[in-house]
């Protein structure tokens, strides 16, 4: 195999091919990349389509992508930087290292919010999105390019409030990740794009990863596009405001090397940036929802592949996507990127997911047919279920998949799961599928576009209701409406 320093296109596995061929007939996308790494090495990297139409400009290795919230895990990586040097504590107060404004609790006899709580979704932050931002691209987070960026306090106007106790609820958000941002350049004494370029950028050999839109070659850019109607229209270029939480651009080759630093302990053939213990706490089980399911180490998302330990995350910035999966076990990763599709929020992950499966060699996941139904337990269970703690219009993430709560009921003799929400496929509902043949509170639904995806019960006891918790974004819903969450908000 090449290494990364020496792919071209010419280096692609006939079966990548197949399996990209086949994704992109199912989801058509203007121009899109996947690399597959292991063993140090670039094993395939696979280009489809054009970065930008109007010059017939194609995807390459080096075409420059907008990564999104992937953004988030450089961001989490210069923390624990500054965790391993001594000048941080992942447990203790964020506000203890903040400068440039506060998090202010929601009510002042609440424990502090930690670096630990941010880098885990977990501190209360809720969405921050303004109303005048609930049907604008990106939640209103960007302005036009050239436009002036307000700063974190500017833009919180000097302080952002906590809608929760940290540690009581998972909310994933942007605001988190960019107050990290913040506490690395309060703390560091440079702003976060020097900070990311000296500390984490430069010693992987990432050349052409930046947070600022002016160091970009315009002449490797993809252009992003939407697809509508007719067909592909360009987007205008837009700059980022919470930028810890997504603001990065970069290309497959430094994707791929980042890759290898991932599944090597920190380092590539450049150098290093983290210690390998740092690396396996950030893969480590940080929080979650229920000991069933994978959850969150810090800032990566934990995914159980066929047995497999692996983590990931998702870029998502419309109209570019983008994915990162890495298997550190059995040492392969792999990253995909798109500039224009539809549902890529949804479709990349999932396929992805499933080629990493296949690289894996292991099935994909599905619903069993060997596991009996267990009526005996649906008593215990059915009914409405509510997300603890306030979950308002702005919320946009959560009410996507929960939309104004969960109800579970029987339908044709089947345990169905449908959510309170205008999306027609979660309306109607989704099968619950017995998962465990020892667990009749374990399921399995199929999600469209997403797959496969687990949902486990606690049933009730004297001191609790019945819970429902999700797999892949680890929220926990409580039996009984918004009197019953609230006791455990």
């Amino acid at each position: 195999m090449p290494s990364v320093e020496q792919a071209d296109l010419t280096t692609e596995q006939p079966r990548v091919r197949v399996r990209v061929n086949e994704i992109l007939n199912r989801r058509p996308a203007v121009g899109f990349a996947l690399a597959v790494v292991r063993g140090g090495d670039l094993e395939s990297f696979t280009a489809h389509g054009l970065a930008d139409i109007a010059t017939r400009r194609s995807v390459t290795l080096d075409t420059v992508f907008r990564v999104g919230s992937i953004t988030k895990t450089f961001t989490a990586i210069a923390v624990m930087q500054l965790v391993e040097r001594g000048l941080v504590e992942l447990d203790a107060p964020a506000n203890d290292y903040l400068r440039a404004y506060k998090l202010v609790p929601a009510d002042p006899a609440h424990r502090p919010a930690t670096l630990r709580h941010l880098l885990t979704h977990t501190a209360g932050v809720s969405e921050q999105v303004p109303r005048s931002g609930l049907l604008r691209p990106n939640f209103g987070e960007t302005v036009p390019a050239g436009r002036p960026v307000p700063s974190l306090a500017e833009y919180y106007r000097g302080e952002l409030r906590l809608a929760a106790e940290p540690g009581t609820r998972f909310r994933y958000t942007d605001h988190g990740p960019a107050t990290l941002g913040q506490l690395v350049a309060d703390v560091s004494g440079q702003p976060l794009h020097r900070y990311l370029h000296d500390h984490v950028f430069a010693p992987l050999g990432m050349t052409d990863t930046t947070m600022l839109p002016s160091e970009v070659d315009r002449e490797r850019l993809a252009t992003g596009y939407r697809i509508g109607r007719h067909g592909p229209v360009e987007v205008p270029a837009f700059e980022y405001i919470p930028a810890g939480a997504g603001a990065a651009f970069s290309t497959p080759r430094d994707m791929a090397r980042y890759a290898v630093a991932l599944l090597a302990g920190g380092g590539n053939e450049h150098g290093a940036v983290l210690r390998a213990e740092s690396l396996e706490a950030m893969f480590a089980p940080q929080y979650r929802s229920d000991p069933r399911l994978p959850g969150l180490g810090l800032a990566f998302w934990r995914v159980d592949a066929g047995g497999h330990r692996a983590v990931e995350h998702q870029g998502v910035i419309p109209p570019y996507f983008a994915q990162l999966y890495a298997a550190p076990d059995d040492d392969v990763g792999l990253v995909a990127f798109t500039n224009g599709t539809r549902g890529g929020s949804t479709w990349l992950a999932a396929e992805t997911g499933a080629l990493l499966d296949s690289l894996l060699g292991v099935p994909e996941p599905t619903v069993r047919a060997d596991v009996p139904e267990r009526p005996d337990v649906w008593a215990d269970l059915c009914g409405r279920y509510t997300l603890p703690g306030p979950a308002t219009l702005t919320d946009v993430r959560v009410r996507g998949v929960v939309g104004a709560g969960l109800q579970l009921r029987v339908r044709g003799g089947r345990l169905v799961l449908r959510a309170l929400t205008p999306v027609r496929a979660l309306y109607r509902g989704l099968v619950l599928h017995p998962d465990d043949d020892g667990d009749p509170y374990a399921f399995r639904i199929e999600v469209p576009q997403l797959g496969s995806l687990r949902v486990v019960f606690t049933p009730p006891s004297a001191d609790s209701p019945a819970a429902l918790h999700l797999d892949g974004m680890p929220l926990t819903a409580y039996r009984g409406g918004s009197r019953a969450a609230a006791r455990h908000a």
